[in-house]
């Protein structure tokens, strides 16, 4: 398959599946193994990048409200709330650095984590019907969903955004609550993520030649307006219906990349 299509490809794919949940990272991964092709690090940040900006454009107006104090004690706490869930995230995240924490990238240990996580979405949302969820995420809930999103780092195809709501429905949060967090913590945590891979791959493999720049270029602007449309739509999907369509989805990738595999 030509490579500048394959890059269009790879760019739609990480702006629909970096924020719903469903791991961008292992549908990425299994589309590389289904074009036979292995990109760089370097590119993979760059679509990465190109989905936060999108969030960001997004929830532009209540970051600045909060920052600014427009949103009284209110938006100062849920800013503070905000801080240390990055923080636990963080702290975590040199940990399993450290201890070398990572599975092997594996289609069939993606397989079976998809569909253990879509199993996890369904019992969420059956919890979820037997608890009312509440709007205002306390600092319990705030540090379970920074916890949570090491998952992802640990379990290629647990999906960051996956863990963390499903993390913030258990902790007592409403679906559009934790949505809500979810979303605004993985702006310092993919800034973060994405400047640490950018400088690991040029100290490593240095200077990119222009094709391939070319390439990262394209793959940021498709996965950028994708990511802008898919999350919006998700934003008003999620205020009347329930995750369990990804649950199921899940599980029949799994078990289709499983029998594949």
């Amino acid at each position: 398959m030509n490579e500048w299509i394959v890059t269009i490809l790879l760019g739609i794919l990480e702006g629909v599946t970096e924020f719903l949940p469903v791991s961008s990272t292992g549908h990425l991964l299994l589309a590389e193994h289904l074009f036979g092709v292995k990109r760089t690090e370097l590119f993979i940040v760059g679509i990465q990048s190109g989905a936060l900006l999108a969030v960001l454009l997004i929830y532009a107006p209540r970051l600045r409200g909060m920052l600014v104090g427009e949103m009284g004690g209110a938006g100062k706490s849920y800013l503070m709330k905000l801080g240390a869930a990055f923080v636990l995230t963080g702290l975590l995240g040199l940990v399993a650095i450290k201890m070398g924490l990572k599975l092997p990238e594996d289609p069939r240990v993606i397989a079976w984590t998809l569909m253990v996580g879509g199993v996890l979405i369904l019992v969420a949302e059956a919890w979820l019907k037997r608890h009312a969820g509440h709007e205002n995420p306390g600092w319990g809930a705030a540090l379970v969903i920074g916890a949570s999103q090491m998952l992802a780092a640990v379990f290629p195809g647990t999906s960051r955004s996956g863990a963390s709501i499903l993390a913030g429905m258990f902790a007592g949060l409403s679906r559009s609550a934790a949505t809500d967090f979810s979303f605004l913590l993985g702006i310092p945590t993919l800034f973060a993520a994405c400047g640490l891979s950018f400088y690991r791959q040029l100290k490593s493999a240095g200077v990119p030649g222009q094709e391939e720049w070319l390439h990262l270029g394209l793959g940021f602007a498709v996965s950028g307006v994708t990511a802008y449309f898919v999350v919006r739509w998700l934003l008003g999907y999620v205020r009347s219906r329930t995750f369990s369509p990804f649950g199921w989805y899940r599980i029949g990738l799994g078990l289709v990349w499983l029998v594949l595999a």
